[in-house]
């Protein structure tokens, strides 16, 4: 799962982004609300943002309206100092999916991250399941017909993302973004190479190949 932070405390923002490196996120980070808008309007493919509010150049608040103003319905999880009443029902009714005061616990910042990324794709449980894969983002276990399966990091989030969208068409750019964010040294057939080790490690059927296009997980009753 990629996910934008925005904050413009390095510390924090370094320590945060530490936190969830276990937990197989990819974690892109900006510092302030503007540079975070025009990443999030050029359609950058994340799966939820991190959204501190008070931030230089455009307030996170402003940014999180102009959002959803424009249809953008990623689920948003603000983490801020204000924690007056007031301040937290005007960024809910900005379009926050969640609020998060600070100090917190990292603990916290995890699990409200899980039932975040849950809601916002239709899954009442954590785990996983599709044609006799199951992955679990809680206790990062995955199985195929009940025998575990040792996957790498990058192998992982690159299934969560698949296992979490069955039907979905990415492209390798796409792909390439969610599984590595912003890093500059990836190998052009990193993400071949990939779903290569994860066709031989569950079953070759599970991911197809859209020449010229990219991949997919069919749907299970649209599987061949």
């Amino acid at each position: 799962m990629r996910i934008l932070l925005v904050e413009d405390d390095p510390s924090l923002a370094s320590g945060i982004r530490l936190a969830l490196k276990p937990e197989h996120y990819t974690v892109d980070i900006l510092a302030d609300g503007a540079s975070a808008l025009a990443a999030l309007q050029d359609q950058e493919p994340f799966d939820a943002v991190i959204l501190d509010l008070g931030l230089p150049r455009l307030d996170g608040l402003r940014v999180l309206e102009r959002l959803r103003r424009a249809g953008n319905r990623v689920p948003v999880l603000v983490l801020t100092a204000r924690d007056g009443v007031e301040d937290r029902i005007q960024g809910l009714d900005a379009g926050a999916d969640d609020y998060l005061i600070k100090p917190f616990e990292v603990d916290e910042l995890k699990a409200r991250l899980r039932a975040l990324l849950r809601r916002s794709q239709g899954h009442a449980s954590s785990e996983l399941r599709h044609r006799g894969v199951c992955l679990d983002p809680g206790t990062r276990r995955v199985t195929c017909r009940g025998e575990p399966v040792a996957l790498s990091r990058r192998e992982f989030t690159l299934l969560q993302e698949f296992l979490s969208h069955p039907g979905r068409v990415f492209t390798r750019d796409t792909l390439t973004r969610l599984v590595y964010g912003w890093e500059d040294d990836v190998e052009s057939n990193a993400i071949e190479v990939h779903v290569h080790h994860l066709r031989r490690k569950l079953f070759p059927e599970l991911i197809r190949t859209l020449r010229g296009i990219g991949y997919v997980m069919d749907k299970a009753d649209e599987a061949p």
